[in-house]
Formats: C-alpha cells, sequence, structure tokens
C-alpha cells in the first residue's frame, strides 16, 4: 500500500499538533521553529522532527526532501500589532515554502484557511469558493492572498493544491473553546450583542476531512469544513456556558471588547506574551461565516460523525 510523506508545518501548534498525533501511525516529517512537538512523537521511527525558519527559505531545502504531501498551518496569530507582521508572516513567509516545494517536486499541498476570506457570509448565502472577496480584517486578507498564490504557483508547477476553509473547530484540546471556558469560569467572558453567525466542525470531523484531502488523489481545489448546524457565536457560548457549567457571557458593548483587546495587545508589546485578544480578532470575529459544504461531503467527509454542536457536545 502507497503510504506517501506528509510534512505538516506548524506541528508543534494547536491544530498542527493534533494532526501529527492522529497520523502518528503515518510516514510524518513535522516542520517545527521555536516550540517542540509532543515528546512522544519523536520517540517513533516513522516520524521525523525538523526545525526550520519559513522566514529563511534555505532552511526549508532538508525538510522538504522526498516530502509528497504538505498540510500547511504554520503562522503567527496571538502578537499585538498584526496588522504589521502579517503581511510577511502570512504571505512571504508562504510564498517561500511554495518555492521550495516546487524545486523539491512536491506533489500536493494543502492549505488550512477559513471561509472568511470570503467577506461576510450566512447559511442564506454561504461561501462558495470564490476568490474575489473583500474581506476586511488582515488576518482574511492575508490567508486569501495565500490562497490565491497557493492556486496560481502550484497551477503552474503541475502541482495538486488545495484550500480547506475550516470553520470554527470544537472539542477537547482546542485552543479558543478553552479560553472562552477559562474566561466563562471567572464571569469575564464577554461576548458583543449583534448575532453573528459561525460555521462549526467536530475535532472528530476536521481530522478526518484533512486526511481525506490528503488520501484522495483527485481532490484539489476549495473545500469549506463544516457541520450540517446552524448558530451564532452568541447561541455557541451560551450553549457551551450551559454544557460546561461557566458563567453565560455577558452581552458587551462593542466598545468595551475593543477596549480589553487593546489592553491585551499593550500588554503583549509591552511584555513580548501572547495576546489572546487583538483589534483585528474582533474585526474577523464579528463577520458572520458559513460555507457550502457540498464538495466535502462529495469527495472527503461523506458521513459527520458529529452533524451539529448538540450532538457532539460529549466531546467538549
Amino acid at each position: 500500500m502507497y503510504n506517501p510523506t506528509i510534512l505538516i508545518t506548524g506541528a508543534a501548534g494547536n491544530l498542527g499538533g493534533l494532526l501529527a498525533n492522529y497520523l502518528k501511525d503515518r510516514n510524518l516529517y513535522l516542520l517545527i521553529h521555536e516550540k517542540d512537538v509532543a515528546p512522544e512523537l519523536k520517540k517513533q521511527s516513522n516520524i521525523h522532527v525538523f526545525r526550520a525558519d519559513l522566514k529563511q527559505k534555505e532552511t526549508l531545502r532538508e525538510p522538504l526532501k522526498n516530502v509528497d504531501t504538505i498540510v500547511h498551518f504554520a503562522g503567527v496569530l496571538f502578537k499585538a500589532n498584526p496588522q504589521k507582521f502579517l503581511p510577511e508572516t502570512n504571505t512571504l513567509y508562504f510564498n517561500n515554502l511554495l518555492d521550495m516545494a516546487i524545486e523539491q517536486q512536491v506533489k500536493k499541498i494543502i492549505l488550512i484557511s477559513f471561509p472568511h476570506v470570503e467577506g461576510e457570509t450566512t447559511p442564506q448565502q454561504p461561501a462558495t469558493g470564490r476568490l474575489d472577496g473583500q474581506p476586511i480584517s488582515v488576518h482574511a486578507r492575508t490567508r486569501l492572498q495565500e490562497e490565491k498564490d497557493l492556486f496560481k504557483k502550484c497551477g503552474k508547477a503541475g502541482i495538486t493544491a488545495i484550500s480547506l476553509r475550516v470553520g470554527m473547530v470544537y472539542g477537547r484540546g482546542i485552543l479558543m473553546p478553552n479560553a472562552a471556558e477559562w474566561f466563562g469560569k471567572r464571569c469575564l467572558l464577554g461576548v458583543w450583542r449583534k448575532p453573528t453567525f459561525i460555521h462549526l466542525i467536530s475535532k472528530d470531523d476536521f481530522l478526518s476531512a484533512v486526511t481525506a484531502a490528503i488520501d484522495n488523489p483527485a481532490a484539489n481545489g476549495i473545500y469549506h469544513i463544516g457541520d450540517d448546524g446552524v448558530q451564532t457565536l452568541q447561541q455557541f457560548l451560551d450553549k457551551m456556558a450551559e454544557y460546561k457549567h461557566f458563567h453565560k457571557p455577558w452581552r458587551m458593548p462593542l466598545w468595551m471588547i475593543l477596549t480589553a483587546a487593546q489592553i491585551f495587545e499593550i500588554f503583549s508589546f509591552l511584555f513580548g506574551t501572547k495576546s489572546l485578544l487583538t483589534k483585528d480578532f474582533i474585526k474577523i470575529g464579528r463577520v458572520s461565516y458559513y460555507g457550502d459544504t457540498m464538495r466535502m461531503k462529495a469527495e472527503l467527509l461523506p458521513q459527520l460523525k458529529y452533524k451539529t454542536f448538540e450532538d457532539g457536545k460529549e466531546i467538549i
């Protein structure tokens, strides 16, 4: 049986680390920068860990030798002033990876993206896989540019290019829901009043969809990864508070949330710590997003393990 070599960038991060553990019996190359992978992964003979810097293209040559498929997670998120660094870390760094992948004749590149790149979308008017969106946040604008670069360069090089536009992943060990729970249990969790649609996907179904994109030789192009549920961010957080037994999120005026984000960013800038909240996070978070999952169901994941968040509450 053909067992391709899979390279995961950002393998020490939250979702990248989950995928690495999920695929731990496969031929894996794990690309890290500063943070290390779980110790148990380093003990397996089929897993090779490489420390590299996407900013320095030459450091990618050795890790990309003999790689068949790349799954790209790596990026900088929780840092002050994302508008200053994301144009470099999302676009320049990703293009370094693309250029070296082309040189090393990688066969498939999978970019983990999100529906926000099409701008505001809803269950009634879902994202459909377009590349001409006009998103308002720097996170979404730079990720859209990554998608454009992916399809342009891979198209010329004859490499299979896939963008998985993933909704909000939930489940134990997922960073954002965990952070919400931390704040909620201290009665500090707040959300704006305007209802914001979000598209959810369970951790289990997310990992299955990514694996299917790796293994399906016919997979290509853009897929929206999400479940069958329809809910707002406010409804999701209220339900999560009910299931996890913490205080229901406060409905707060936007200016208070933006002020909190500003404080987080100032502290991050002054002390070099992570900023779990930024003004651009608020900007992207207030945009409703929902993707058309027809291609996902037809080619990657015909049967969801958890069709809605209510079905998957056991794994939170």
